[in-house]
């Protein structure tokens, strides 16, 4: 996957969870926010490795969010949590992992396919 199209949807995403932070408030505007957060994570992992396939990027943007909001149960110091959050929420797990299907589900497509050649009969 070439990197600039991985690093403009990197800059959408945060364009996209700006706007949703700004248009919208209560439930739909925290959940949308967590999706795009796993879809931020699941762009800079493709960044730095292009080659991994959608399923494998996709498990890992979601086991780094989770592994994010679990340390929630812990003690965040005050200077992250605007970006790694400082209350442990359940759902949020769900909406981490739709993210992530949601990324690779746009990545599968838009990756180019190889062709097979035609079996000879």
């Amino acid at each position: 996957m070439p990197r600039l199209p991985v690093a403009l949807a990197a800059a959408l995403t945060v364009a996209l969870g700006l706007a949703v932070r700004v248009a919208f408030d209560g439930p739909f505007a925290k959940y949308a926010g967590d999706a795009l957060y796993t879809v931020l994570i699941y762009a800079l992992i493709l960044l730095a490795r292009p080659a991994t396939r959608p399923w494998v990027t996709a498990l890992a943007a979601t086991a780094l969010s989770w592994a994010i909001e679990f340390a929630q149960l812990g003690d965040i110091p005050a200077v992250l949590r605007p970006v790694l959050g400082s209350t442990f929420n359940p759902p949020d797990l769900f909406w981490y992992a739709a993210g992530a299907a949601a990324a690779a589900a746009v990545h599968a497509l838009a990756r180019p396919r190889r062709l097979t050649p035609a079996r000879s009969g």
